[in-house]
């Protein structure tokens, strides 16, 4: 039996979404291990610390709420608009430069369109200005030859101790790097463990001191952060979520279908297998299912 997400409504069960799970306990042994997670797979916008500690490395000067922007796959909410162009300003830059599509913002109480809006402006805006800084062409950040795309897949390979087995187009025209759910396991967990003053415990602590910086306010993988203080999560498009604690415990997890709805009832279930629990956290363990508008039934994990 496969590890599964199933969606429970009024007592059958609707749907099952199959799943992958990969946990490290704080020595960094395997503790759960349920598909294949030793063969590559598309962490899409979970790798966004990685690229963010490859910018740090590159000389960018961002720190606290603009740091964990430089990693978010943020709702476009005000605050999340106003730190882009802040970031994009500093650098002397205008919004023009960014590549990302234009998009609308998750926050549907904005109903703007434009680049600074998609949620993956904060990392465009510390590419270019990590660019800026360097001297580095800006018309070309997005291209896998360009020299801040070159650093940035050296800290990947670096921090997940593999070789990139394949590279694509991310969905806001980034590279994308494929690399397995083991060795972004083994990345989060190096930010967690670095030195206090290291650059890779810089992207770490923004991300969960920041949580609401790095997706939004009523975002999923900010809830979880709460819950469990200590806790960094990053979320990936197509059923991808990639956590550390403070102390080392790591793991990542992987929805087959690219459903996004099995992800936090997932990152539960990998947390509680390595002993990480909180009543807040619980709470977030079976997401409702919906009914008229009430809840009427559950996701739930079903471990092998």
């Amino acid at each position: 039996m496969s590890l599964m997400v199933e969606v429970v409504r009024s007592g059958f069960v609707e749907s099952r979404h199959q799943a992958r799970m990969l946990t490290l306990d704080a020595a960094g042994s395997p503790v759960a291990a349920h598909g294949a997670v030793h063969v590559p797979a598309s962490p899409r916008s979970s790798m966004k610390p990685l690229q963010a500690l490859g910018m740090l490395r590159g000389g960018l000067g961002l720190s606290g709420e603009l740091l964990a922007l430089a990693c978010a796959s943020h709702s476009g909410e005000p605050f999340h608009v106003d730190g882009v162009r802040k970031i994009l300003a500093g650098a002397g830059l205008e919004e023009s430069a960014l590549l990302c599509p234009e998009d609308y913002p998750e926050d549907r109480q904005v109903t703007e369109r434009g680049r600074v809006f998609m949620n993956c402006s904060g990392k465009h805006a510390a590419m270019l200005a990590t660019c800026a800084l360097n001297g580095w062409p800006l018309e070309t950040y997005l291209r896998p030859p360009h020299p801040l795309q070159r650093a940035i897949r050296a800290t990947v390979e670096e921090l997940t101790g593999e070789r990139v087995a394949a590279s694509g187009v991310d969905g806001c025209g980034a590279p994308l790097f494929f690399v397995s759910m083991l060795g972004v396991a083994r990345a989060f967990r190096a930010l967690a463990l670095a030195g206090a003053d290291s650059r890779e415990r810089a992207v770490f602590d923004a991300m969960r001191a920041h949580p609401g910086w790095t997706s939004g306010t009523h975002r999923p993988e900010a809830a979880l952060m709460r819950a469990l203080p200590g806790l960094m999560v990053k979320a990936g498009a197509e059923g991808f979520q990639a956590f550390a604690f403070e102390d080392g415990r790591a793991g990542a997890v992987k929805v087959e279908d690219g459903s996004g709805r099995g992800r936090t009832p997932l990152t539960v279930a990998a947390l509680r297998s390595v002993g990480l629990t909180s009543p807040e956290l619980d709470a977030l363990a079976a997401q409702p299912v919906l009914g008229g508008g009430s809840p009427v039934g559950e996701l739930r994990v079903r471990l092998p």
